[in-house]
């Protein structure tokens, strides 16, 4: 008895085959598929496409059709496999790119050239590449679900263990070291149905969430080295956020900065339904980036599926759930993963088009009435849990879903659908943008539901006034914008000067520490004390201002330190410089000091 199920689109040719009665672009209507079942994998004419029984109706089948359908007709044979749409686990994942159903790019392309030939199929994992198995379970061992029987070194950063496939539970009857093929047996167990074959491949349908002993509430920060992000809006490991945002307002940047400096241990990058021109940027520049950890390739860690929008539209769902499934993988053997889903909203639109194809009642802008469950499906994917095992080990999935809303529409159904189930909202604003503010998220319109958490949690490993500064500068921010408005009426000179030195902190806070260039090593990324230190300067600026302000201090000197150069520049300074953080406040000081008119001068 084997603990795997058959190839994906595998063929039972002793089964009668259905026929197809009906085309409508990916949607395909079958008759005669009896014992077909909802999300079952089917092989639509005699090309062998790849599709997915998603309506069962007086006993004819809709089939969404991962592939382009053209040529296929009434009268043709629609092929059950007897399994739902699943993807193969196991060493060889790293590194890999693949389309929206797990078919290997690389590999397609050294076969057929530059276009993915229709009904084309081969392994997902490399059947010829042998893997060294260190066995760490010993014979006569209880095994049960997720228990490691052993490792592989999958890449020279990733540990990849080999676990016991959930639902089997025994005695190791065998287990050595080998070095075999993903498919060659690495253990034998035996179970209350018999002796079970285990490889190092799995099996897992990608609807199904695999199973955790418990789920966790995320408290750890998922450190991204961007400031913005860090000090006012974090994320936990395990937690999910939305990036929502109008063309060009940097979306897919943001995305990029995170799958590079976020400190969890695996990416898996989702390409859903953008432009082919972007998605060739994002392959031709992760495998030359360097993992800022270890110096060694970034793609040592990390997945990516990409699918298109000029590939079929019923890809994209498929995409998303094949992402989040590897995820969960990684994270059961106890690693933080990091998934970046660009964009959910071509995802709903390829659900929005399915759905019209069905005749299903539209509901609010043409999405189907089940457009809020289907996100909340994926998004409810991410946590920080108790593997299973019996080591202990704990693991997290993290989600950052970028939105497309058209015309930048936050109210738009796809937004709002998403902004119901995740609890970070980066908003993307194109006027930042324009002005060449990255990464351009919107302090005013932003919010974080972990800050408290975190907050708490940053303020006992790094200071305790992490949130008072904060909460402080975040309030400067707030009232520049009430100050913006009046300014407009009345001008920025009729402005008590106490309010006008407001404006130049507010602009220090959005200039010299909000704004990050992702294209300078020394700024790209920004350890969190160094984050702390740099917001701590500037507002020590406005406290000594203030304080000169009250002693007579004229506000044109004040706005005009020689000491301001030094703090727009601080935030260069290498990490291992922050002392001169310190001695850069007792310099503010001095000159805030300086600008005091003296009793003789005031008396003059």
């Amino acid at each position: 008895m084997s603990a795997e199920l058959a190839p994906i689109g595998a063929v039972n040719t002793a089964e009668r085959h259905g026929r197809v009665v009906k085309v409508s672009g990916p949607l395909v209507v079958a008759e005669n598929l009896d014992g077909a079942f909802m999300y079952e994998m089917v092989r639509v004419s005699d090309l062998r496409l790849f599709g997915e029984v998603i309506e069962i109706r007086r006993g004819q089948c809709a089939i969404q059709v991962y592939e382009e359908t053209e040529g296929v007709g009434p009268g043709q044979p629609v092929y059950r496999t007897g399994e739902a749409l699943s993807v193969e686990l196991g060493p060889g994942l790293l590194q890999s790119i693949y389309d929206g159903v797990q078919r290997p790019l690389d590999t397609l392309y050294e076969d057929f050239g530059d276009y993915i030939v229709r009904g084309a199929e081969r392994p997902a994992l490399n059947r010829t590449r042998i893997w060294n198995f260190e066995p760490v379970a010993k014979v006569g061992d209880a095994v049960g679900p997720g228990d490691v029987l052993g490792v592989v070194q999958e890449t020279e950063l990733i540990q990849h263990k080999i676990m016991v496939p959930p639902k089997l539970r025994g005695k190791v009857m065998q287990i050595a070291p080998v070095s075999a093929t993903v498919d060659g047996q690495v253990a034998l167990i035996d179970s209350e149905d018999g002796p079970v074959s285990v490889t190092m491949v799995q099996r897992w349908p990608v609807r199904t969430p695999r199973p955790v002993t418990r789920k966790h509430l995320p408290l750890e920060p998922l450190i991204t080295g961007q400031r913005v992000i860090d000090m006012f809006f974090p994320i936990a490991k395990g937690g999910t956020a939305c990036v929502p945002g109008p063309f060009g307002s940097g979306k897919t940047v943001v995305q990029h900065q995170l799958a590079k400096w976020a400190d969890a241990q695996i990416v898996v990058y989702v390409g859903c339904g953008e432009r082919g021109n972007e998605m060739t940027d994002v392959l031709m520049e992760l495998p030359e980036l360097t993992d800022p950890a270890s110096g060694r390739p970034l793609m040592e860690r990390t997945v990516l599926i990409a699918n298109t929008s000029n590939m079929p539209v019923a890809a994209r769902e498929a995409s998303v759930f094949t992402g989040i499934t590897i995820a969960e993988y990684y994270r059961d053997m106890g690693y933080s993963v990091a998934l970046m889903a660009d964009s959910t909203s071509r995802w709903a639109e390829a659900m929005r088009e399915i759905s019209g194809r069905l005749e299903e009642m539209p509901g609010e802008e043409g999405y189907p009435a089940y457009l809020s469950s289907r996100i909340a499906m994926f998004y409810e994917r991410a946590g920080y849990v108790a593997c299973q095992g019996n080591d202990g080990r704990t693991g997290s999935v993290s989600i950052i879903g970028a939105v497309s809303p058209p015309g930048g529409d936050l109210s738009e159904p796809v937004v709002q659908a998403t902004l119901r189930v995740v609890k970070v909202f980066w908003g993307l604003d194109d006027k930042l943008a324009f002005a060449r503010h990255f990464p351009a998220i919107n302090w005013l319109t932003s919010y974080s539901l972990y800050q408290d958490t975190i907050g708490q949690i940053l303020g006992e490993r790094i200071d305790k006034d992490w949130a008072n500064v904060r909460k402080q500068s975040l309030a400067i921010l707030q009232r520049e914008s009430d100050l913006d408005e009046i300014a407009r009426l009345v001008g920025v000179d009729a402005l008590a000067a106490d309010d006008r030195l407001l404006l130049q902190v507010a602009r220090m806070i959005r200039e010299d520490f909000l704004h990050q260039n992702a294209f300078d090593d020394r700024d790209t990324y920004t350890p969190l004390r160094k984050q702390f230190e740099l917001l701590r300067l500037i507002l020590h600026y406005y406290a000594a201002c203030r304080g000169a302000l009250a002693k007579g201090a004229p506000l044109s000197k004040l706005i005009q330190l020689s000491v301001l150069e030094d703090i727009a520049r601080a935030r260069l300074l290498d990490n291992e410089r922050l002392d001169e953080l310190t001695q850069l406040r007792a310099r503010v000081d001095q000159a805030a000091l300086a600008t005091i008119p003296t009793e003789g001068a005031q008396a003059s």
